[in-house]
């Protein structure tokens, strides 16, 4: 596994990575400002798991507030992804690990997500480098 670099002092939870399986939702800001709780449907819940970054990555700058997860087998709905305006309030590990630098940039510029330090902390350079954990040393030319 590969080992999370968190310069910006968001908090992380690790919930995600205890789990193989359950439903997500979204809770959205819509255009008139109110909330609005999105479900997702089963093929989506797969790519979920497969590609942690897309469930914060799939809305408009600014309308993603919440993202909960539903265990299977189980009622109780666990929030991954927290956030009030321009502040994260906290976020699971697996879906920061898998964070490029593309997704703060367009979707997240504005908040504490957005680091400068952080990007050079993990060695990034372009918007497909990955923002909280380090990038592989690029190769040299054959």
């Amino acid at each position: 596994m590969t080992e999370l670099i968190n310069t910006t002092g968001i908090n992380t939870i690790n919930v995600m990575s205890n789990y193989q399986g359950g439903r997500f939702r979204h809770v959205v800001k819509c255009r008139a400002g109110f909330m609005t709780v999105v479900d997702s449907r089963d093929f989506e819940n797969q790519r979920y798991f497969k590609y942690p970054e897309t469930l914060i990555s799939g809305y408009n700058k600014g309308a993603l507030q919440t993202v909960q997860f539903q265990p299977e087998g189980s009622d109780t709905w666990l929030t991954l992804f927290a956030r009030t305006g321009k502040k994260i309030h906290f976020i699971d590990e697996t879906i920061l690990k898998e964070l490029t630098v593309g997704t703060v940039n367009s979707m997240f510029l504005n908040t504490n997500l957005y680091s400068q330090l952080q990007y050079s902390r993990v060695g990034s350079k372009t918007w497909a480098s990955y923002a909280y954990r380090m990038n592989p040393a690029p190769s040299a030319l054959a």
